[in-house]
């Protein structure tokens, strides 16, 4: 079992009903981004499942120089802060540097460490210290049982408010595989575990000038995933993944999304009897 984290109003973790992490890969503009958060607030609300909002103001790490990366992060956060406040919904990003800690701490739920970043000490005591919800994405390079570190380096700093994300592992070139032990592993640590399960069908650097992404096993994974007893499930979604401008190929359909929740908690409900 492990502790229960608590996010806005969503409590994640110690058994508590599976939780849904999700939103549009990034911020394409604020009249969709609200669009899409009333949307996903109306299918869990019907589906009696808990959200927490994720959209990135900045996406830092794209394949090419050319990729769109965002609104950035003063208007991102923006953008954020008016969907909390609209829906009250709890919202997440993620941070790439020390200095976004600070203004992303005032507005977000949830401050997230990427997974290329997830060995950075200055970023992570410097996210710590905010006593904010860290949710830490296992690194495609990490084995699960080094996330313990990771979760060391957290708890120095007195922080206790932590999540742990699966994303899929390395596999040869522009692949990921997920390797089911990894969700008792990183849950020994006594911390709430989620499966990224849109970022661990994308095929890293796949389009060459982007990444690919298969989606149809979104599905297969993520049931596999609610099967091993984990906390929470993430996912990217998009009314039109093919006109996303980020991540659309391995992100779910808005249309397609209420009947895998569905299967997703009834499977979660079986786990947790």
């Amino acid at each position: 079992m492990t502790r229960e984290i608590t996010v806005g109003g969503v409590k994640i973790g110690g058994g508590r009903p599976l939780v849904l992490v999700a939103g549009p890969c990034v911020i394409e503009n604020e009249t969709a981004t609200l669009r899409h958060a009333e949307r996903l607030m109306s299918i869990c609300n019907g589906i009696g499942m808990p959200l927490i909002f994720k959209a990135s103001y900045d996406k830092a790490n794209r394949t090419s120089v050319t990729a769109f990366r965002g609104p950035g992060m003063q208007e991102g956060l923006r953008i954020l802060a008016k969907v909390k406040e609209s829906l009250g919904v709890p919202v997440l990003s993620d941070i790439h540097s020390i200095e976004q800690v600070a203004p992303a701490a005032d507005v977000l739920d949830v401050l997230q460490i990427p997974a290329f970043l997830c060995r950075q000490t200055d970023l992570l005591v410097a996210a710590a210290n905010t006593g904010k919800v860290i949710n830490v994405k296992k690194g495609q390079f990490l084995a699960p049982w080094d996330m313990q570190n990771v979760v060391g380096k957290l708890r120095s700093c007195g922080n206790e408010n932590i999540i742990l994300t699966e994303r899929g592992a390395s596999f040869g070139y522009n692949n990921l595989v997920v390797d089911m032990r990894s969700f008792p592993i990183m849950r020994s640590t006594g911390f709430p575990v989620i499966f990224d399960a849109t970022h661990s069908v994308q095929l890293p650097g796949g389009q060459g000038t982007s990444s690919g992404g298969q989606r149809e096993y979104v599905e297969f994974l993520s049931r596999a995933a609610v099967a091993a007893g984990v906390d929470g499930v993430f996912m990217e979604v998009h009314e039109e993944p093919e006109q996303a401008l980020c991540d659309g190929p391995n992100s779910v359909r808005l249309d397609e999304l209420p009947q895998l929740l569905k299967k997703l908690k009834a499977i979660d409900a079986i786990v947790k009897q």
